[in-house]
């Protein structure tokens, strides 16, 4: 019997299962990065910044939220999750390829179906994926490798003070642009590849389509105002608080 993931379902099932690992993973991520936006409001972020004995003591959610993630189950989790994300892009790709090529070429999109295909990020998922990914290595530049690779690998300077580094990186205007523009396109292809991993395993009638559209953008807002919060804050922090 012929292996299922040789079919487009086995495939899509696949790329389905990687995306929602990585939802997942945008939603801790997203969650314990706002922590430094309730530390603004609660003073503490500027004094946790500029105090390395507060800092060290680790007074402050953003601080502990970081802590968090430099322990050992997310330092296993690590590879797992370059791992889940290299599928996604592979099979991302090559579901690319095999529409492209059995839909007749670039105008694979023209034929309506369920999906509403018709969509300006539907058409443009793989287009977004790749602005994505290119930035994701420049966002890994400010940060994975200033915090968990020299302490994991022992590669670079070890920046010890998150606090810091979020201000030093928002603080310049230009950069916050780029993250901005890259939170958008983020929130594109979470829009409809939210609802597309739900069809995937077949929750696509009427109904309940129309409900895991909406829950989709819901989701996907959520997770986005978190990142864009914290980057906002940070450029505040950095520019206008004393």
């Amino acid at each position: 019997m012929p292996n299922a993931f040789h079919y487009s379902i086995g495939r899509k099932f696949i790329q389905a299962v990687s995306g929602a690992f990585l939802i997942l993973f945008l939603l801790l991520h997203g969650t314990i990065n706002f922590f430094s936006v309730i530390d603004s409001f609660t003073g503490k972020f500027g004094v946790v910044a500029a105090d390395e004995k507060l800092f060290s003591a680790g007074d402050g959610l953003f601080k502990l939220g970081c802590d968090f993630m430099s322990t050992p189950f997310i330092d296993i989790m690590v590879p797992i999750l370059a791992l889940g994300f290299v599928i996604h892009i592979f099979y991302g790709c090559y579901l690319t390829y095999k529409n492209i090529k059995a839909r007749g070429g670039w105008k694979r999109y023209e034929e309506k179906s369920v999906a509403a295909a018709d969509s300006w990020s539907a058409k443009n998922m793989f287009v977004l994926g790749i602005v994505i990914l290119g930035l994701l290595f420049f966002h890994l530049s400010h940060f994975w490798a200033k915090m968990q690779l020299p302490e994991m690998f022992g590669v670079g300077t070890f920046e010890n003070n998150p606090y810091l580094l979020l201000e030093v990186t928002f603080g310049k205007w230009w950069l916050l642009v780029i993250y901005l523009i890259w939170f958008a396109s983020v929130w594109l292809h979470l829009c409809h590849g939210f609802w597309s991993m739900f069809q995937t395993i077949g929750w696509n009638n009427q109904l309940w389509f129309k409900r895991i559209k909406v829950i989709g953008i819901v989701v996907a807002t959520l997770i986005m105002c978190l990142f864009v919060a914290t980057a906002i804050n940070a450029f505040v922090q950095a520019n206008f608080i004393a």
